[in-house]
This record gives structure tokens, C-alpha cells and sequence, in this order.
């Protein structure tokens, strides 16, 4: 039997990317993640299948980082809380099996109610692990593609993007891929009966409204930059746009059009973060508009009163600066265009904030540390961290370095892994 302590859930709210820490979502890597095979790795949205010993080995030094920090919750710990309540127990099956049919054997009527009676048989724990790691069907002829009565999450481990704190409510993502829609269920019931907050919903309000996590973030309390691509569309923006039309009298979202393929340019993280009030981080042709980013817009929506204005940018640097800000962009790849497009690729501009200037990302992007170290970051390695042997509080600015070789392949870093609940205002 499974023993762990009671979890108490915090307050939820996040006013930027960079204020202190206190409280962050994650999810450790399960057995869901080798449930791919090379034919349906792109049906997961994966370019490769992963080697899970590694994963955990790379994920126990990234979240023992975070575990030295601040406060970590874990998805699999409140699911199994959640589903010993037998009406969010029954609501979570119902809804797995009827609503997000997204799984590779199309059943309906009996063989539903067949596969519901089934899950609600399990304990919580069996049942938690059911719902992200996949049910798999007893009558698999060992060939075909329909192994799983219910589908893996393979994509669970990256909290951000189907749930995201946005100041004191949570936006529950409409994902673009049918494969990753159940997610949201999951994070529905985490954020509606254990953190107890209010929820926004794009989907809700216009069912082609997409959002997701990656391309959401929280600049200021008046402020939102936002990537529009092929996750975060044109109408997930206007959706965000009238909620805080009603709601603020002045209120900001500077847009940035993204690159519909290669899917390393799936969310604005993967070219852009804050690494606190006056740096971030920047993939160099998406500033000036070269390249794959030549003709992509960069857009400042104005709120005022209600009405609702747009005008060009020059970049997403340039439209921060014009709302009052002094940020220096730190270009992820140093100099080299080529190594620029290489440390892309792998998660490299894509860093999490702990608190100002205090930043978590992949080791492997050696060029872009460089960059970091010489614009004044502590260069410190995670295994250090977790061991003792370095102590995070002893340094102003610094750039915690996870070794990873597996979990970049997945195709996200470390913003795309967590989920912040809760952070001091900057």
C-alpha cells in the first residue's frame, strides 16, 4: 500500500515569470512515456521513442532542483486524493471513456459501460494510474495498433501546457491535438476541487478557440505575451482579450506570431522566456524577423476601458520596451546562426524562472550558458544542487544546468515541465 503525507493545497496566484517561487505543479515521467513505439511516436506528438532509465535519472536531479526550492506538488499524488471522493471518482471515468473517446479502439454502448464498470472497480491508486498511464485491452492480438482501451497521456510530464496559472484563476487549455485533450480533465479536477479556484476556459466560450500553456505568459499584472502558432490560435487570443476587456479598465497582451512547423517552434516559450524583470532569453531570428520568422507579426492588443485596439511591433523586445520596460534579451545559441537553430531545437531559449534572475534549464545548450555566464549568471550544476553540495540562496543570479541528453528529445524544457501555483510578486 501506497504511504505518503497529507497534501495541503496553497494559494493560487502568478502575477509574472519571476517572482520567488512558492509553489509548483509537476509530474515525474511514468510508464505511459513507453507505451510508444515508432508507429505512433508522431501520433503522441514525440519525433522519438525515450529511454524511461535515463528520463528518470535526468528528472530526479531537474525536480530534486525544484525540491530544494520552493514547494512541489505532484499530479499523481492529488489525482489519487481527488478519486477517493466517489462523485469526482465516477465524473473522472465517465468522462474519460464517453467524452474524450480519443482511444485507438473505438467502443460504444455496451462495451462503455463495460470498460466504465471496470475502472470504477479500481481503488484511487490503481485508478490514478489507469487514467495516465493507459488501460491496456486484454483482447490485443499482439499486432495491431489497438493495445489500449484507454490512451496513455504520453505528454503529461510537460504540466504547462494543459493547465496554466494566469494572477489568481487557472486557464484550462483547449489543446490543439486530440491525443493530449484528456489532460485537461485531469487538471480540471486538480484546480476545481483541490486548489478550490476559479477556472477560465476558451473552448467554453467558442469551440475553435485553442490556448495552450507554452504560449502564455505572465509578464506584469497588466500584462500577458502571448505565442500564436499552430497550439495558441487567433481565437484562444481574442477569447483572453474580452475576459479582461469586462474585467480591467487598462489591461495589455503583446502577440507573437509563430512558425507552423518545424514543431520545435510549437509555443512561444520554445523561442522566448523571461529570465527575470529585465533579461530574457531569445531565439535571434524571431527579434529580427529573419528566417523562418521573416513576415511573422508582433502585435501590442490595448485594453482601455473597454475598447480594444491593436498596432504593430517591431519585435516582442521593442513592444515591451514601448510599455515602460528596460529588458536586455539574452540570445539563446551565442553568435553562430547555425548553433543558434541547433540549441533551439532542444529546448534551448526555453528556461524556468525561480525568482529573478534565478533560472533552471538544459545543460547540453553549452552556448547558450556561455551566454548566460558572461551576462553575469552563476553557472551551478543540478546534481551539486540536489547533493548538497551547492546551495542555490548563496548566489543573486544564477543558471541552474540539468544534464539531459532523453528528456530534451521529448521536445520541451524545463517552463514546458512545470506549472507554478504560487509566487511572490515581483
Amino acid at each position: 500500500m501506497k504511504i505518503r503525507k497529507q497534501i495541503t493545497p496553497c494559494e493560487v496566484n502568478v502575477a509574472s515569470e519571476y517572482g520567488r517561487l512558492r509553489a509548483v505543479l509537476l509530474h515525474r515521467p511514468g510508464i505511459e512515456i513507453e507505451r510508444m513505439t515508432p508507429l505512433n511516436a508522431a501520433h503522441a506528438l514525440y519525433n522519438d521513442i525515450l529511454d524511461k532509465k535515463i528520463v528518470d535519472t535526468e528528472y530526479s536531479n531537474f525536480c530534486g532542483v525544484l525540491e530544494r526550492w520552493t514547494n512541489v506538488y505532484y499530479v499523481e499524488d492529488i489525482l489519487e486524493e481527488l478519486l477517493n471522493d466517489e462523485e469526482i471518482k465516477k465524473y473522472m471515468v465517465e468522462e474519460s471513456v464517453s467524452h474524450f473517446g480519443m482511444r485507438p479502439i473505438k467502443q460504444a454502448g455496451k462495451s462503455d459501460v463495460q470498460l466504465i464498470d471496470r475502472l470504477m472497480s479500481m481503488d484511487n491508486v490503481e485508478l490514478a494510474k489507469a487514467l495516465i498511464e493507459g488501460l491496456e485491452n486484454p483482447k490485443w492480438d499482439g499486432l495491431s495498433e489497438n493495445r489500449y482501451l484507454l490512451e496513455p497521456l504520453y505528454n503529461l510530464f510537460f504540466t504547462r501546457d494543459a493547465s496554466s496559472t494566469v494572477y489568481n484563476r487557472v486557464l484550462i487549455n483547449s489543446m490543439s491535438f486530440d491525443v493530449r485533450e484528456r489532460e485537461t480533465l485531469i487538471y480540471e479536477a486538480i484546480f476545481r476541487h483541490f486548489f478550490k479556484v476559479d477556472l477560465l476556459n476558451a473552448m467554453a466560450w467558442n469551440s475553435k478557440a485553442h490556448t495552450e500553456g507554452g504560449d502564455v505568459h505572465i509578464a506584469a499584472p497588466d500584462l500577458l505575451c502571448i505565442g500564436e502558432g499552430i497550439r495558441t490560435n487567433a481565437k484562444g487570443i481574442e477569447y483572453l482579450a474580452q475576459q479582461f476587456a469586462k474585467e480591467r479598465d487598462h489591461f495589455n497582451i503583446l502577440v507573437q506570431e509563430l512558425p507552423h512547423e518545424p514543431e520545435s517552434f510549437i509555443h512561444l516559450d520554445m523561442v522566448f522566456t523571461f529570465l527575470g524583470k529585465h533579461k530574457c532569453m531569445a531565439f535571434e531570428p524571431m527579434l529580427k524577423k529573419q528566417g523562418i520568422f521573416a513576415g511573422k507579426d508582433t502585435t501590442l492588443i490595448s485594453i482601455n476601458h473597454g475598447k480594444i485596439s491593436y498596432c504593430p511591433m517591431d519585435n516582442i523586445v521593442d513592444g515591451l520596451n514601448s510599455l515602460g520596460w528596460d529588458i536586455q534579451p539574452i540570445i539563446g545559441g551565442g553568435n553562430d546562426p547555425w548553433i543558434q537553430l541547433r540549441e533551439q531545437w532542444h529546448s534551448g531559449a526555453n528556461f524556468f524562472s525561480l525568482g529573478d534572475e534565478k533560472i533552471i534549464g538544459y545543460q547540453r545548450n553549452t552556448r547558450t550558458i556561455d551566454a548566460l555566464d558572461k551576462a553575469g549568471f552563476s553557472v551551478l550544476n543540478a546534481e551539486d544542487i540536489v547533493s548538497g553540495k551547492v546551495n542555490m540562496e548563496d548566489y543573486k543570479s544564477f543558471v541552474a544546468t540539468v544534464p539531459a541528453s532523453e528528456l530534451p528529445r521529448a521536445g520541451g524544457g524545463a517552463r514546458c515541465m512545470t506549472m507554478p501555483i504560487l509566487r511572490d510578486e515581483a
